[in-house]
């Protein structure tokens, strides 16, 4: 019934859609559920250790049998700079000051797992069906390690430049990430925000780029989102933010708030919280300092200086000082478990694609 099926054949999976790996709101409880009800669930990886990622693997492995995916992120951790951290804290200095915090004090080190041998070893011994990456590929050895295990390899595209380049280098899909997605943007072969354009715009020019399977991603929340991307070509779509509309996406109590307030109707790309572009509902050190520094330090030691800001203000109900992903069309989600959620989109999919082709046939 669904036009494409080569992403279905691929993964082994019901429905053409694949839940965002995104770290921090997803455990395996939502893996499981979007994995039993015939979309591919999405362990993100880059924030948990090697013993809690094989916790919770094993956890899914409890809750279904069907075809799940690992995703880590492939950035080469950068060397500490110094006067880059001093400047970031000297712009947050007037905070500190308003909560009370002392200035000088020692921050935690934010951190995220880049893909590593350990990691690697990790996925040899777990054997998942599907590994997808973030920020590009690692490196080809570690790479050629991942498909001797038979996984199918994903990563994630924003210009046609990278989807080219992707499949190029072993590739079995490629996510193409439109600009409208929350969280953080894939890209790897630019850190200019100028070249990330639009989902519908960017959907059609992959597919003709590149033979692989493409997945549509970014501001797709809807049934018509997904026809949408179907029509340009797509074989499937990844979806994020709808899922944080699910009883089983974490969620710190002011971003639950903010995607369900009209805020969430302001969103904008920002480098503050991380040290890459990501996508985030804005709040007030966004709008103050501005989305996009040149002092925040680079991914993903920025997090740091505000850790102590978050952690004064968030008992208090406030997100001014947290990261509040949220893609686009957060205004069109609707609550409903993972697994709801994942019947549902199919299924109103699959109602508007019929009602298309009977159209057609009558027309």
């Amino acid at each position: 019934m669904w036009p494409d099926r080569r992403l279905l054949d691929l993964f082994g999976i019901d429905v053409p859609i694949v839940q965002a790996p995104m770290a921090g709101p997803v455990f395996s409880d939502m893996v499981i559920a979007v994995a039993e009800a015939g979309g591919l669930g999405s362990l993100p990886c880059a924030t948990m250790g090697i013993d809690q990622l094989r916790n919770e693997f094993a956890a899914v492995r409890r809750g279904t049998k069907k075809p799940v995916n690992l995703n880590f992120f492939c950035h080469v951790p950068p060397a500490f700079d110094a006067a880059r951290e001093t400047a970031w804290r000297d712009r947050l200095r007037s905070y500190y000051l308003e909560f009370g915090l002392d200035p000088q004090a020692p921050v935690p080190r934010s951190n995220r797992t880049p893909f590593d041998e350990e990691a690697c070893a990790l996925v040899e011994e777990l054997r998942p069906e599907v590994v997808s990456f973030h920020f590009g590929l690692p490196v080809p050895g570690l790479l050629e390690r991942v498909r001797a295990t038979g996984a199918i390899i994903l990563s994630t595209a924003t210009t046609v430049a990278e989807a080219r380049w992707l499949e190029e280098h072993g590739c079995d899909a490629v996510i193409a990430q439109g600009v409208e997605a929350g969280g953080h943007r894939g890209m790897f072969l630019t850190d200019n925000i100028a070249t990330q354009v639009g989902t519908f715009a960017l959907v059609p020019q992959v597919v003709d780029a590149v033979r692989v399977p493409v997945i549509a991603a970014g501001g797709i929340a809807d049934a018509r989102g997904i026809v949408a991307a179907l029509v340009l070509g797509a074989s499937g779509v990844q979806i994020g933010t709808a899922y944080l509309f699910t009883p089983e996406a974490r969620l710190a109590g002011p971003h639950r708030d903010a995607i369900h307030s009209e805020r969430v109707l302001e969103t904008a790309l920002t480098n503050l919280f991380t040290g890459r572009p990501a996508r985030g509902i804005i709040n007030r050190v966004m709008r103050e300092v501005g989305p996009i520094s040149d002092l925040a330090p680079a991914f993903p030691l920025a997090g740091g200086a505000l850790a102590p800001l978050r952690a004064a203000t968030e008992g208090t109900g406030s997100g001014d000082f947290m990261s509040l992903w949220s893609g686009q069309s957060a205004a069109l989600c609707r609550e409903a478990t993972a697994g709801e959620l994942t019947q549902r989109l199919a299924s109103e999919a699959l109602t508007l694609l019929e009602h298309g082709a009977s159209k057609a046939r009558r027309g």
